[in-house]
């Protein structure tokens, strides 16, 4: 069915644009022997890449992680300023025993 369409407007084209007096189509260059050539040396194909080998991570994992290191770093230096002044606000817990004041 598409060929002959393909020829309906093929047809009507030429009427509507008809080619130039000096154009002729182009001949065909003689046939040239086959040549035996050797393939030509390829790169090797590329490694299948997994998502654990990529350093693509997402931003917003990246920004909660920095955002925890920077809350632990202030409440740490918090508790070195306030025990310089006499309060005590450290760890509860050291290695799982409970600590009192």
């Amino acid at each position: 069915m598409s060929h002959c369409i393909a020829r309906i407007f093929e047809s009507l084209l030429r009427f509507l644009w008809p080619a130039p007096e000096w154009y002729r189509p182009p001949a065909e260059p003689p046939a040239a022997p086959p040549i035996d050539v050797p393939p030509a040396p390829g790169r090797p194909p590329e490694p299948v890449l997994r998502g654990e080998d990529s350093p693509l991570v997402r931003p917003y994992l990246l920004a909660h992680e920095q955002r925890e290191r920077a809350r632990r770093q202030r409440a740490r230096r918090r508790a070195l300023w306030l025990a310089v002044h006499g309060i005590d606000i450290g760890p509860r817990l050291i290695h799982d025993v409970e600590v009192v004041a």
